[in-house]
């Protein structure tokens, strides 16, 4: 009867074990949950701002001329 329960004993501590490392693992590895942003472009960006109106026309035509010599 002893070697029942020290035989469930042993197999409780690796399936406990087993999950604590699992759950470290899953927890450490970012790369399945994160979702990369896509890159803008500096003109994207000055367009984005032209259209939200924190700049005028003149000043993202010479801005976007700079960028874009």
């Amino acid at each position: 009867m002893m070697w029942g329960y020290a035989g469930f004993g042993i197999v409780g501590m690796v399936l406990f074990w087993g999950v604590v490392i699992w759950a470290f693992v899953r927890v450490g590895d970012n790369s399945r949950t994160a979702y990369p942003t896509p890159e803008r472009t500096a003109i994207q960006i000055l367009e984005a701002r032209f259209a939200r109106g924190e700049i005028d026309a003149d000043e993202f035509e010479t801005r976007r001329a700079e960028l874009i010599h």
